[in-house]
């Protein structure tokens, strides 16, 4: 055997040596989850409901982090550029591994092979909600406002490009009405500026909204959702107002680099399905009106793939732009 065929045994040799060690020492010092959005919005609270019980089953600080900005692509870039060592993850959104993505030919990752999936935590229904001082509180009288006064009004989104953007743009080709966009860099400091009047409507996932609702600070008009919720009885879905492709739920799942070790993307799956297990953080997730969903890496690969295809689609046939 000569020197290079004993360096190539060796180097095999000290490969499968190396890969059961990886799995036995991950994780040995502190994980991150960047939040692609600011502080408040939906996807900030999932990650940090969902970031105390991984701490305690992973044996390692899980930290998260908001890097928020372009809809949620600075944040995702981020994850997509990090080291595939499994101490840096996301949180994947529709907004962007999916909308972002099908809207913005410049974003710089792409969504079905930069990252590497590990678990589709919840979905979440979607909703319209008004500032109390907009002048329709039901969806009737809002449509008819809208109609009456093209271009009078506007809306607020977790940014250009994001589920909230794309859906309302939707909602706006299939209505025939015209609002204005004012994107903001999560759905965070959007719902301050709806609630204060600043912008009188927001297109918003309905966990970050729904304290306010609850509060009497924002009208819930209409939602996505497979049937009315029971946090919202009186308020219709986009089914029922004859605007069923609109009515698409949100979702917000783990993910890595690409080419993160079989072990890691094991160890934190598994991990996420036992704090979703507690009763604790069961009750959080749903009492924000969200579905937990625990699926397989595959299966949320797959989904992912499929939502960016169908807001692809959604796109072309209604010929969105960015602002």
């Amino acid at each position: 055997m000569n020197r290079r065929d004993l360096i190539a045994v060796s180097a095999g040799v000290l490969a499968l040596a190396a890969a059961p060690a990886f799995g036995q020492a991950y994780p040995n010092k502190t994980i991150r989850v960047v939040v692609p959005f600011a502080p408040g919005g939906t996807t900030d609270i999932i990650a940090r409901v969902i970031s105390e019980p991984l701490t305690k089953q992973l044996g390692q600080t899980v930290v998260v982090e908001n890097k928020a900005g372009g809809g949620g692509i600075v944040g995702a870039a981020e994850v997509a550029r990090a080291a595939p060592d499994g101490y840096t993850l996301g949180v994947a959104t529709v907004s962007t591994s999916a909308t972002n993505p099908a809207i913005n030919p410049k974003t710089p990752y792409n969504p079905t092979t930069d990252f590497t999936p590990i678990i589709n935590i919840a979905a979440t229904p979607n909703v319209i909600a008004v500032n109390p001082n907009f002048p329709g509180h039901d969806y009737k009288a809002f449509l008819a406002e809208l109609k009456k006064n093209p271009g009078k009004y506007s809306y607020a989104s977790s940014g250009t490009g994001g589920i909230g953007h794309l859906l309302m743009e939707l909602f706006k080709s299939m209505s025939g009405t015209y609002v204005t966009h004012i994107p903001y860099r999560g759905a965070g400091p959007a719902l301050t500026d709806v609630v204060g009047g600043q912008v009188p409507m927001i297109f918003d996932n309905l966990p970050s909204a729904l304290p306010f609702i609850k509060q009497g600070k924002l009208i819930p008009i209409v939602v996505c959702a497979p049937q009315r919720l029971k946090e919202l009885p009186n308020v219709p879905t986009f089914k029922e107002v004859g605007l069923e492709p609109v009515n698409r739920l949100a979702y917000y799942g783990l993910v890595g680099p690409k080419g993160m070790p079989k072990e890691a993307v094991q160890k934190i799956h598994d991990a996420t399905l036992k704090a979703l297990e507690e009763p604790a953080v069961r009750k959080r997730i749903d009492d924000t009106g969200s579905i937990i969903i625990g699926n397989t890496p595959e299966q949320f690969a797959e989904q992912m793939k499929n939502e960016f295809a169908i807001y692809k689609k959604v796109v072309e046939s209604a010929h969105l732009k960015l602002d």
